[in-house]
């Protein structure tokens, strides 16, 4: 009884585990079922540590596996890293880990990346601290920007620095709510080169124009100022020595009946000195090319990886050389969105229609070989199994699904006017495989056409390198960037010629002013001049002189003799080529003669009595309407001319350059230097000093 017995429930056992065989296996042996996703990229693992999807190749070429192995060595601990598409991971990117863990049942590090960037890193059996951390660090702190190889070389810093928590901190205390946004861009893209462009077209013309334009003006002013300085011409209305012969310029040339002076201006900028000019701004612009080129080097939108031809067509085949083994290809990588009663019911389905469909379930993100086209995966799918076929795309992450037929006799129209209950778009996890079906009994019912159709080649794929690469620098906006630049030198230069002439105008007004004869202003008088000074003040005081003289109709013989006196004295000293222009040698001693004998002839016009004596202190103070003790050379004290304010507190004693030194020497009181200056010091009148300075160079 016993042995029947056991003989009875051996039979009953094999026959249900023969039924259930046949139960489970309904698509014969030439259709194997496809492993799932965790069993897939467990064994991929197995064989490299590294599993770069072949499904991102625009951006994560499968030939950059060794880039990652390099950094994941890093760690000290053992890495698997997965790099996949990011509806791969679905919504729990942990559980991916977890499972794939459990069938590779290996212990390390493993790291899940996508094409956005770090999905999840876990430890699995060894200790590897700020894992959590650097996770974190990573979300928040990386460029939105940055490539899945940057992201995982960031994250490996990050681990291997000691400081995960603290940077992890940092970064959410940055860019967590109330912080900044976002960290800045890693990379330049299309819209951040053309601003480059453009700004570099605005600093390539900008600023050697604005440059050339203000040294040009700076040296215009220059000029202006040294023409000054050595004297346009100063006009005498009479001759020398009084009005009635042909006319002396202050310099020494003639007016009216004599020769004509030439114009008071320096006249436009010389052509010859533009010239270097012009040749300085080209070259400033081109370093400011140069230094634009090295500062936006950036050549690409990326981290400068490039896909390989076999990085571009490893889906292909591989979807290929599924489709030929089966006609229901469903995509490893991808979460499963069809259980085994699924997958059987669909190939029963396909081997019973007297149409070949085969069924591709695989997605299209955008950084595939074809860009994001399913038009274009389905033709190069088509053109490596090289037969007519119904071709069905369907994502089993969103469920869409589409159609592409080549060349089977099948009327297209009726599938595309299907009805519509029939929607090939909604959740894959729950409709993907009953809409396949549906789709399967409308193709089956589909009327046949006569001949096969086929759609039309759809347009080709960026070129990946092309696709990353960036506009050059000096293309798109540069050349708006040059007119902007310039307005922009106009501009500037317009600013910066105005600040000047404010500036110069508040100095002026700032600077302090002594009193004349009859309360006419004159310059200050300084205790020590300089070269600059005394020639542009002298040019000044004599051109006044020469103006005052001819405004003045009626004045006492007396002190129009003076005044002419005064005028043709200070023209000897300051003129002796008689060109009308103040000579380049004059002495420091010989301007600071003419600007007091200027001053003199001022005050002979405007208040005669005062105009007989100048202050010996300074006599470019002007004339002396009083007297105080004073040591003429070191002489016994007397009697000397000061002006008011050296009455009530005398001041320093004039302090010229020796005539022999340029304007460059020590400076020496005015009474020890040699020529007839120096006899004011003793209280000599002006008078006296026209004399002086006749006889010094011997004119009678």
């Amino acid at each position: 009884m016993p042995r029947a017995g056991l003989v009875l429930v051996t039979g009953w056992l094999t026959v249900l585990f023969c039924a259930g065989a046949v139960q489970a296996a309904p698509a014969g042996p030439h259709a194997p079922d496809n492993p799932t996703q965790f069993a897939y990229l467990a064994e991929q693992l197995r064989k490299s540590p590294v599993h770069v999807s072949d499904q991102i190749p625009r951006e994560v070429p499968r030939s950059t596996a060794p880039a990652f192995a390099r950094e994941a060595r890093r760690l000290g601990v053992p890495t698997y890293v997965m790099v996949l598409p990011h509806a791969s991971y679905g919504t729990a990117a942990d559980g991916l880990l977890a499972g794939v863990h459990d069938r590779l049942g290996r212990k390390g590090l493993y790291v899940a990346l996508s094409d956005t960037g770090l999905e999840a890193a876990q430890t699995y059996g060894v200790d590897l601290p700020g894992t959590a951390d650097a996770v974190t660090e990573a979300v928040y702190a990386v460029p939105y920007d940055a490539t899945p190889r940057e992201v995982f070389r960031h994250f490996v810093d990050v681990v291997t620095s000691g400081e995960a928590h603290e940077r992890a901190e940092e970064a959410r205390a940055a860019y967590d709510d109330g912080g900044t946004d976002e960290p800045p861009g890693l990379h330049t893209d299309t819209t951040e080169r053309e601003n480059q462009s453009f700004v570099t077209g605005i600093a390539v013309l900008g600023i050697p124009l604005t440059v050339l334009l203000v040294t040009v003006h700076a040296l215009q002013r220059r000029r202006v100022r040294r023409a000054a300085a050595a004297g346009g011409p100063v006009r005498v209305p009479g001759a020398r020595g009084g009005p009635q012969g042909g006319g002396r310029t202050a310099g020494g040339g003639t007016t009216g009946s004599g020769r004509q002076q030439p114009g008071g201006g320096p006249g436009p900028f010389p052509r010859e000195r533009l010239l270097p000019l012009m040749l300085g701004a080209a070259v400033l612009g081109g370093l400011v090319a140069f230094t634009a080129s090295q500062i936006f080097d950036d050549t690409t939108s990326g981290d400068g990886t490039r896909p390989t031809a076999a990085d571009m067509r490893a889906r292909i085949d591989r979807v290929s050389a599924g489709l030929r083994r089966d006609p229901l290809y469903l995509d490893p990588e991808s979460r499963s969105t069809l259980d085994g009663t699924e997958r059987a019911h669909l190939r029963k389905r396909l081997r019973e229609l007297d149409v070949p469909v085969v069924i591709a379930a695989v997605p299209t993100p955008p950084d595939d070989e074809s860009g994001g086209s399913t038009e274009l995966l389905a033709k190069q799918v088509h053109d490596r199994l090289h037969r007519d076929v119904l071709m069905v795309l369907a994502d089993p992450a969103t469920g869409v699904i589409e159609l592409v037929n080549y060349s089977t006799r099948i009327d297209d129209s009726y599938l595309v006017d299907r009805p519509r209950d029939l929607a090939y778009t909604g959740p894959a996890e729950e409709q993907l495989g009953r809409h396949l079906g549906e789709l399967l009994t409308y193709v089956d019912k589909a009327p046949r056409a006569r001949t096969g159709g086929r759609p039309y080649d759809p347009p080709p794929a960026a070129d990946p390198v092309e696709e990353k690469a960036l506009p050059g620098l000096f293309t798109g906006d540069f050349e708006a960037g040059m007119v902007l630049g310039t307005f922009a030198a106009g501009l500037v230069f317009g600013l910066v010629a105005a600040a000047r002439a404010l500036a110069r105008r508040l100095v002026r007004r700032g600077r302090p002013a002594g009193r004349g004869a009859g309360g006419a202003a004159v310059p200050a008088a300084p205790d020590r001049p300089t070269l600059s000074w005394l020639r542009r003040t002298a040019r000044q005081d004599l051109d006044a002189l020469t103006a005052a003289l001819e405004g003045s109709a009626s004045l006492p013989d007396e002190a129009r003799r003076r005044a002419w006196e005064c005028l043709d004295a200070a023209a000897l000293l300051v003129d002796g080529d008689s060109d009308g222009r103040i000579d380049a040698d004059a002495t420091p001693v010989g301007l600071t003669c003419a600007v007091v004998l200027a001053r003199a002839g001022r005050t002979a016009i405007e208040e005669p009595a005062a105009a007989r004596y100048v202050c010996h202190r300074n006599p470019l103070h002007g004339a002396a309407r009083r007297r105080a003790p004073g040591r003429p050379s070191g002489g016994a004290a007397r009697s000397l001319p000061v002006c008011e304010a050296c009455r009530v507190a005398p001041g320093p004693v004039l302090r010229l350059r020796s005539p022999g030194s340029g304007g460059r020497g020590a400076y020496a009181p005015y009474p020890t230097l040699t020529g007839p200056l120096a006899a004011l010091g003793d209280g000599t009148g002006i008078d006296q000093l026209t004399l002086d300075v006749r006889e010094y160079f011997g004119v009678h």
